[in-house]
């Protein structure tokens, strides 16, 4: 569990409520349905209709990992290049297969696979690469839903109030139903701008994070696919793992 995440979270709704409460305003105003559904059904779908299903689907799926954040491979990568060099220089890059069928990640097991079948090293970088552009794109569009979120729901928190006033002006005939199209009108906008900067803003920019150390950590690994189709040193090799070692 990342408990910045929820203590980030935490904090920031503490802080709006706090301060609500300070000022002489009761929580149970803020709770209004009729606003949320407003502004987060209208957001998802707004955000729905601009990405393709997948994508939307997928970066629902990444909101996990801004709470339980995937665990840092960088000194399991290293141990296991540090094997491949060794098994590669003293028995040759055929035994590499033994650790092609005990990884579970796709992208070493192609690397593997690669240096394995004798491929040219200039070409196992440059399919690396491709795969890698490809994996950056899909993650990143995934991540970026979050961004539009952010974009939308302000301006979805403004049609709920503007909604909310419409109802205020049909019942002006009727002074017990004022109040809660005026709290529904109000709500929505705090609902749509607390959605975008106290979640939707953060998410996106934590999901991006994750994905550039992802990205960085197979940018590495391609390199040393390259240095093992090559055959050279275990020295250049351990260079890799001590720059991998090093980024954060």
């Amino acid at each position: 569990m990342d408990w910045s995440s929820v203590a980030g979270l935490a904090l920031a709704l503490v802080g709006i409520f706090v301060g609500h409460e300070l000022d002489g305003g009761r929580f149970s105003s803020l709770i209004q349905p009729a606003a949320f559904a407003i502004v987060v059904i209208g957001t998802a779908g707004a955000v729905l209709l601009q990405s393709e299903a997948k994508t939307f689907w997928r970066g629902m799926a990444m909101l996990s990992w801004v709470f339980r954040t995937p665990p840092n491979m960088r000194v399991q990568l290293a141990r296991e290049i540090e094997q491949w060099s060794l098994v590669a220089r003293r028995d040759g890059l055929l035994a590499l297969e033994r650790f092609m069928d005990k990884s579970r990640d796709k992208f070493i097991v192609k690397g593997l696979r690669l240096v394995i079948d004798g491929i040219q090293p200039d070409k196992v970088k440059s399919l690396l690469d491709t795969e890698i552009t490809a994996f950056e794109t899909r993650q990143r569009q995934a991540a970026r839903i979050w961004e539009a979120a952010a974009g939308y729901s302000p301006t979805i928190g403004i049609l709920g109030a503007v909604l909310g006033l419409i109802h205020v002006m049909e019942n002006l005939s009727d002074p017990s139903r004022l109040g809660a199209g005026i709290a529904v009108a109000f709500v929505s906008t705090v609902y749509g701008v607390g959605l975008a900067n106290l979640f939707c803003h953060p998410v996106g920019n934590k999901l991006k994070a994750i994905v550039a150390v992802r990205v960085a950590q197979y940018e590495i690994l391609a390199d040393v696919f390259h240095d093992l189709a090559s055959g050279d040193h275990t020295r250049v090799i351990d260079e890799r793992v001590a720059s991998l070692l090093a980024r954060t």
